[in-house]
């Protein structure tokens, strides 16, 4: 079970979910099972097939729909201390109906993340002649913009998350293979989490794969190995962080291959100094690409930039060509632009950082230096 924060942090959150939708001039939101209930409620609980979800209104109590045969689980999170009414349903009944007999008769209403099709357009058509929206992003204050509590959290899962990258060079022996690595990142992610999200090894043309898991493949002194790591821990936030490293160490690294992660590191860079109140998404992704494909290397990069984090490892904001969202104080997101040559190697660096007041915080902190 995940820890829950004081309940006076998701009472807040509930005051603050029904402020902004009289602000936007909504009914109110429904957010099914999922991280954005986690941070409304405390709640992780899922009905599988069957519909759950907080009812918030503009105006009035909100109400907590769950499958009779869940409503126990509702003990394991902060509703019991809060001012929500929980309402269980049965098999035959209409819970789409209760949820929108719980928002009033007028307005538009925005509706969670994760939804699945079927419920939502049930929702819709008893919603029939109102809008619905996205709450992810009509509410961006509450889901994008992370609170202290929240922040807090995000820097304890960076500093574990570094401190297994700490460990990372000693397990980089020639003649191991990618699958022994992984497994001793898997025991030390779990030293320092409550779970493991992934552990990415990928050592010479593996490593040109973003997406590459590990495999049998036999660690060779000079091999870069891109390793990327990812747990969970406390109520229920990830980390993230990717370095680059050399087996042997970086005098046996091939030439083409450092002077790649020198216009890597100042991608990296300029992708940190770009990102600040004010400025698009898509302008921080335009930093670090415009350093990488002046020096030769455009086609090799082959993602966004970024990702925001928090309850969920990949969320909004994502930094990326096209999204011209305006960045704000408490957005969390990476920071990992990536060069890959088919055949030969790849290359990242990712950190997670904070928007600030007049820039961005890094929360990931171990060294960056191809080593």
């Amino acid at each position: 079970m995940a820890e829950l924060f004081d309940s006076s942090v998701y009472a807040r959150r509930l005051e603050e979910a029904a402020r902004l939708c009289q602000v936007r001039g909504l009914a109110g939101l429904i957010i099914g099972t999922g991280p954005e209930l986690a941070y409304l409620t405390g709640s992780w609980l899922s009905s599988h097939e069957r519909f759950t979800a907080v009812v918030v209104p503009a105006v009035g109590r909100p109400v907590l729909l769950v499958p009779v045969t869940d409503v126990g689980d509702v003990a394991h999170s902060a509703v019991p201390e809060l001012d929500v009414q929980v309402r269980g349903w049965t098999d035959g009944q209409d819970p789409h109906a209760l949820a929108v007999a719980a928002l009033g008769e007028t307005g538009a209403v925005a509706l969670g993340s994760s939804l699945t099709t079927l419920h939502v357009l049930d929702l819709q058509r008893k919603l029939v002649g109102r809008e619905t929206v996205a709450a992810a992003t009509t509410l961006k204050e509450l889901f994008m913009r992370k609170d202290l509590a929240e922040v807090e959290q995000l820097h304890l899962a960076a500093a574990a998350i570094d401190r297994v990258h700490e460990r990372v060079p000693g397990l980089l022996r020639a003649g191991r293979t990618e699958a022994q690595v992984a497994a001793d990142l898997h025991a030390l992610i779990l030293k320092e989490h409550d779970q493991v999200d992934f552990v990415i090894v990928g050592s010479g043309p593996n490593g040109a794969n973003p997406h590459h898991s590990h495999s049998g493949r036999v660690l060779g002194t000079g091999d870069i190995v891109v390793v990327d790591l990812g747990g969970t821990r406390g109520p229920g936030y990830h980390s993230d962080s990717t370095r680059t490293y050399v087996v042997g160490g970086l005098e046996h690294a091939a030439p083409d291959a450092v002077a790649a992660y020198g216009v890597l590191h100042r991608a990296h860079a300029a992708a940190v100094a770009q990102a600040r109140p004010g400025v698009t998404a898509e302008s921080v992704d335009r930093a670090a690409r415009d350093v990488i494909t002046q020096a030769g290397y455009g086609e090799y990069f082959i993602h966004r930039t970024g990702h925001g984090i928090g309850l969920s490892t990949h969320e909004e904001p994502y930094i990326m060509a096209g999204n011209g969202l305006v960045l704000e104080p408490g957005m969390c997101f990476s920071i990992e632009p990536g060069i890959y040559l088919p055949g030969h190697w790849g290359m990242r660096l990712e950190d997670i950082a904070v928007v600030t007041d007049n820039g961005v915080e890094l929360l990931t902190r171990h060294q960056r230096d191809l080593r």
